[in-house]
């Protein structure tokens, strides 16, 4: 499958500005209010019917089709919500694993975990520098309210091991994505980027849906394509 034309994301990613509108943003966060309360089904709202229609209008927006490989479906969207009472700090990091059927033995994968009762592994490079995350905000994401930073060209060296990560974090030039409700957030799994907590009061939620191919290496299969 052909990679995503990676020179409009020469960085490793892109801010959107106003792709949603206010009418379809309070839709959304009226779905989000419907959701059972606590952490449980929020790495898996793309089972939910809304979920899937909202992935299959990202992938038509002519501002996004460009930007995806050809054939790319969705298998994942994970909501990160943060809060006065819910707040956190993430660390620079890469983003490796992916959500799949079920554990297939080989030496190429690694990692293998299980969250809310499904299987998760760390994929290889060339199967992460194939996939793009798009990020739609609901809230206004600046650093002020945990927003990303992100490391351009980070996703450029590949999966880092502990030494390269070390020294990428070192490096000047990280960029925050400052991102107001509405926008999306494009990027590359593989490149480097953190979260701050949130310091202004109020809400930011972000819908993250992960794009990747519809076929996997090693026998894996998805758990499920949108």
């Amino acid at each position: 499958m052909p990679v995503a034309n990676d020179d409009a994301l020469p960085e490793g990613f892109l801010l959107l500005p106003g792709l949603l509108g206010a009418e379809q943003r309070g839709a959304l966060i009226a779905e989000l209010t419907a959701l059972p309360p606590g952490t449980a089904g929020q790495r898996e709202l793309l089972d939910q019917p809304w979920c899937q229609s909202v992935a299959r209008w990202l992938r038509g927006l002519p501002e996004l089709r460009p930007l995806l490989p050809a054939g790319a479906v969705a298998v994942q969207c994970t909501l990160f919500e943060k809060s006065s009472d819910r707040n956190w700090l993430v660390t620079p990091h890469q983003d490796l694993a992916i959500p799949v059927e079920s554990r297939v033995e080989h030496p190429a994968l690694s990692g293998w975990s299980i969250k809310s009762g499904r299987h998760f592994v760390l994929a290889p490079a060339e199967l992460l520098a194939q996939m793009i995350a798009l990020r739609l905000h609901l809230d206004d994401a600046t650093e002020a309210d945990g927003g990303l930073r992100l490391v351009p060209r980070s996703h450029r060296a590949g999966v880092l091991n502990d030494v390269a990560l070390g020294q990428w974090r070192e490096r000047p030039g990280a960029v925050a994505a400052d991102a107001l409700a509405g926008d999306v957030l494009l990027m590359r799994p593989l490149v480097l980027h953190a979260s701050s907590k949130a310091s202004a009061p109020g809400r930011r939620r972000v819908l993250h849906f992960l794009f990747g191919p519809p076929a996997l290496p090693h026998g894996l299969r998805w758990r499920t394509t949108v």
